[in-house]
């Protein structure tokens, strides 16, 4: 195995010089751990994952089973990589607390598009609201793909229900960054409002998130 010369070793420089002097390549290199290959230090695999995935802000789109495709990762260096991006993205948004309340659109927003508007796939969340729309708990209701999720209103409800929410806010995200409410996104939330009548749980919102920002379909008055 191939060996960094102890002045260029990434965690050596970390210590000595600070996280904010390292390149994206050095802290790849410190996640994926000491080891690297018998042709390629560790320095070398994270160059080269990188440039495969074209940098860190697209590889975080890239789900965990293309990760350990890759030469050199394998499971576990996989893993820590996802984690450090779920880390990352909770640091920098915080997380939807139990007790908190949503004023607005934008309280959901916050948390949501961090979490939510570069993913590759459509996700469904649903936050579970007592009667003074506070967090319950915020649920993962289904993961779709590029252009779509299916979601059931059971899917939805159930989990509510068990709860004893009294209102919920809905969320999902367009991988393709652009928030604009489909006409299926439209179609759906006229229909979870329906049945969430039929249950005694209110729809107060559908709030959809892209790298672009967001629209909430409340303020379009598609709840009515």
């Amino acid at each position: 195995m191939l060996k960094i010369p102890i002045d260029q070793r990434p965690r050596e420089r970390l210590i000595s010089l600070g996280e904010e002097a390292l390149s994206d390549c050095e802290l790849l290199a410190i996640l994926l751990g000491c080891s690297g290959e018998k042709d390629r230090d560790v320095l070398r695999v994270a160059q080269e994952l990188s440039q495969t995935f074209g940098g860190l802000t697209d590889m975080e789109k890239f789900d965990l089973e293309q990760l350990i495709n890759i030469k050199g990762i394998g499971v576990a260096k996989a893993c820590r990589i996802k984690a450090a991006f779920e880390m990352g993205r909770r640091a920098i948004a915080g997380s939807p607390k139990n007790g908190g309340q949503m004023k607005d659109p934008e309280d959901v927003a916050h948390w949501f598009r961090v979490k939510l508007g570069r993913l590759s796939k459509e996700v469904f969340w649903a936050l579970g609201l007592d009667t003074k729309n506070r967090v319950l708990k915020a649920i993962r209701i289904a993961e779709g793909h590029l252009s779509g999720v299916e979601v059931h209103p059971r899917e939805v409800f159930k989990p509510l229900l068990s709860m004893g929410a009294a209102n919920t806010i809905l969320v999902h995200n367009h991988p393709s960054g652009d928030p604009e409410p489909s006409r299926e996104d439209k179609e759906l939330t006229q229909r979870l409002v329906r049945v969430g009548c039929l249950v005694g749980i209110g729809v107060l919102d559908h709030v959809v998130v892209g790298s672009s920002g967001f629209v909430s379909l409340a303020e379009r008055g598609f709840l009515r």
